[in-house]
């Protein structure tokens, strides 16, 4: 098949069925790159190894030729996406093809709990996040004192960034939310047990895009959320920190834009939102 990328999409609330879609195209995929948010949506896939529900893995998984990507623009719990791994290993499901762009940021521990304090102190006003910490991971991200993947693999690089982050986050949550500190010796273990399970999955994935390109592979560029849940674009503040949109594929992914080569939108017969926010049809009986 002659190469081409592909950005599947969300066009309305999340939950349209992308995952499904994306199972199906990467069937005879060469590339599937995850290129924005966390594990704040699921994706579900039904296929000849049985019911999954992924969080992080692009849904490129399944297809042992396929090589999947976490790219530059998502933010990544390690914890969690070493469990994902071993859930679809269990079920006989090889994961060797996946691989993690070294310039992904982590959600930190810290970060789930910023996320339910926060959310809580917005009273009436609050958006009934997931809670899974990827609102404060991209604050981070933004403020340039957030921890990506390559650090993982520095004990000193860690440490020097860890200092700073937490003198910032300690005062947070102890000064405003009356929380107890956040332990540094305790995050840095975890951060180097992630990095020691990981390394061989974290990559500077911008050689192997471009190369995939360069080929005429096929590339699926795989979005979580939809439109509506658009940092800028989206029905604000009930959104998502990212941009899952086609425009941001190309920032999240490594692929230029004028590489694209089709756009789908997904849709859905009837439209439902998960957590709160306006919704023009929205059913307010039983």
């Amino acid at each position: 098949m002659a190469g081409s990328v592909t950005v599947v999409v969300g066009t309305q609330w999340g939950d349209e069925g992308k995952g499904k879609l994306v199972d199906l195209l990467s069937t005879d995929a060469d590339l599937c790159i995850r290129f924005q948010g966390g594990g704040n949506a699921g994706h579900t896939v039904v296929n000849s190894y049985g019911d999954f529900k992924l969080h992080l893995i692009p849904c490129g998984i399944f297809n042992p030729a396929c090589m999947c990507i976490m790219g530059t623009g998502t933010v990544v719990d390690p914890q969690d996406l070493l469990t994902e791994l071993d859930n679809l290993k269990q079920r006989s499901v090889s994961t060797d093809n996946l691989f993690v762009s070294d310039r992904a940021h982590v959600v930190m521990p810290y970060h789930k709990i910023l996320d339910k304090v926060e959310d809580e102190a917005r009273g009436a006003y609050r958006v009934d996040t997931t809670g899974r910490g990827i609102g404060p991971a991209y604050t981070d991200k933004v403020a340039r004192i957030g921890i990506r993947f390559h650090d993982l693999l520095s004990e000193s690089v860690l440490r020097d960034k860890l200092a700073v982050v937490l003198r910032r986050h300690n005062a947070i949550v102890t000064h405003i939310y009356n929380q107890p500190p956040f332990d540094e010796e305790r995050l840095l273990a975890d951060c180097l047990s992630w990095g020691e399970q990981l390394k061989t999955r974290i990559i500077d994935t911008v050689p192997l895009v471009r190369s995939a390109l360069q080929s005429g592979k096929k590339i699926i560029l795989e979005g979580q959320l939809s439109a509506m849940k658009d940092l800028d674009w989206g029905s604000y503040p009930f959104v998502t920190s990212s941009s899952p949109t086609a425009a941001g594929a190309a920032a999240g992914s490594g692929i230029p834009p004028r590489s694209i080569d089709r756009i789908i939108g997904v849709s859905k017969a009837y439209s439902t939102q998960v957590g709160t926010g306006p919704m023009p049809t929205e059913l307010q009986n039983e």
